[in-house]
């Protein structure tokens, strides 16, 4: 996943343009998704993960490239939850059965009735999730990360503690808004402790499930208060994941609205995600301050020259490698 930002956009707002500062200084960022902190918590057996530190190097030689090519090297930590121990996409991204893994999720609620039903987490376990993403948190940093994101969306682990159709808990970790919201900033105020604070730190949630009795974005509102309050820089804002029976209503941009939101209200900078391909969609979400930053994801696998191409649709200079002049 890369960001896209315009320069005047990030200008409207000192908090941004402090923020870009300390890790982009106007560079691109490129994000490495899904690392998982342990590896139950994997989406699938192939997927990169943290959580030991032989993992390490690989990853550094990854920051190197990346950052070797003038751009920002950012992180994305996860933990699926009970969606864990699933087939490759390509290979039908269906769970595997006999060759999956016990999974581990706030309460014993398989994600349908072709998951594994997860172990409810202990207070052992809680202690050991904490442990597993602060760990890894230390582990991306010795790797030369300059942008930490934590995945708290799509029904994964942290996610489904924030749902109340995956948290069913009836403990000081499930119930209302703020036992459900509990283990999540447990998780980030550990984080955040070993994170520098010159580095930004990010928050992907879902801001909303789309299904009735589900999370809300009047809920992503306060708890982007709250995250803002424990040194989270920026939320990204995704959506569902909870639940297979949700209707979503995509088409181009339907998430943008969710930043816009969370930035207004809860006045903490916001990424625009979702259906966003083409470079004079991006350049007005920036413009009218919808969000701080737009991530693309899906356009650049389609078209990894999607950056040149976007700055060549917008009048702006593209750094075209000079052995790729003569096709410009």
């Amino acid at each position: 996943m890369c960001q896209y930002s315009s320069a005047d956009g990030l200008a409207n707002d000192w908090h941004v343009q402090h923020l870009a500062s300390r890790a982009l200084g106007g560079a691109g960022l490129v994000l490495v998704e899904a690392t998982a902190v342990e590896a139950r918590g994997r989406i699938s057996p192939n997927d990169l993960g943290l959580w030991k530190d032989s993992q390490v190097e690989p990853l550094a030689r990854v920051v190197r490239n990346v950052e070797g090519h003038g751009a920002v090297a950012g992180i994305q930590l996860a933990h699926a939850g009970r969606k864990a121990g699933t087939a490759r996409p390509w290979d039908g991204g269906q769970p595997l059965g006999d060759g999956g893994w016990e999974t581990v999720a706030p309460s014993p609620v398989p994600f349908t009735s072709a998951y594994r039903v997860p172990g409810a987490a202990s207070a052992g376990d809680l202690a050991a999730l904490r442990a597993a993403f602060r760990e890894a948190t230390v582990r991306a940093r010795a790797a030369g990360f300059r942008w930490l994101e934590l995945h708290a969306a799509h029904g994964y682990l942290l996610h489904s503690f924030l749902s109340p159709l995956s948290n069913q808990r009836q403990d000081l970790y499930g119930g209302g808004f703020e036992q459900r919201i509990r283990f999540p900033l447990e998780v980030v105020r550990d984080v955040r402790r070993v994170w520098p604070e010159r580095l930004p730190l990010a928050v992907r949630l879902s801001c909303s499930d789309w299904m009735d009795g589900g999370w809300s974005l009047d809920e992503s509102i306060e708890l982007s208060r709250r995250l803002k309050n424990e040194g989270v820089d920026l939320i990204d804002c995704s959506s569902g994941g909870s639940t297979p029976l949700a209707l979503v209503p995509a088409a181009p941009g339907y998430q943008v609205g969710f930043a816009a939101a969370i930035r207004r209200a809860a006045e903490i900078a916001t990424a625009a995600v979702g259906l966003i391909t083409e470079p004079a969609q991006a350049e007005a979400i920036i413009a009218d301050s919808q969000a701080d930053l737009v991530l693309i994801g899906r356009a650049f696998l389609r078209d990894p020259y999607w950056g040149l191409h976007a700055a060549r649709a917008l009048g702006e200079a593209a750094p075209i490698p000079s052995q790729y002049l003569r096709a410009f």
